[in-house]
């Protein structure tokens, strides 16, 4: 019988509260490497994270084949947010360090799904 493999975390990050099960989320994706929830400040409708499980701070501190796990699980949520929002498109952002806009030091990808004439800013 496996056990599912151990993560590094940081105490006091939001992200590794949600993996570890003390923060709440919408789960769209878990597997043991990675896992999708919705966004609880959405830009759009169906606006989703895709994180490690694993406390990466940002993309240069991230194992490529963890990063590689992230990456795997976006063609299927791309589809599947697209069919559910009924969008036509969709964005994937990375902001990786302070002066990209990250603001949880916890590597994240962002999923936004977007319309005709829509924006990115409120």
């Amino acid at each position: 019988e496996g056990t599912a493999p151990s993560h590094p975390t940081k105490d006091g990050c939001i992200f590794c509260k949600i993996v570890k099960g003390e923060a709440p989320k919408f789960m769209l994706y878990e597997n043991d490497h990675v896992m999708a929830f919705l966004d609880i400040r959405p830009l759009h409708q169906g606006h989703c994270l895709v994180i490690p499980k694993g406390h990466y701070e940002n993309l240069d501190e991230t194992p490529a084949e963890i990063a590689g796990e992230c990456a795997k699980i976006i063609p299927r949520l791309t589809r599947t947010l697209k069919s559910v929002t009924g969008t036509k498109g969709l964005n994937l952002m990375v902001n990786s360090g302070v002066v990209a806009g990250q603001e949880v030091f916890h590597l994240h990808f962002h999923l936004i799904p977007r319309s005709e004439g829509d924006s990115l800013s409120d």
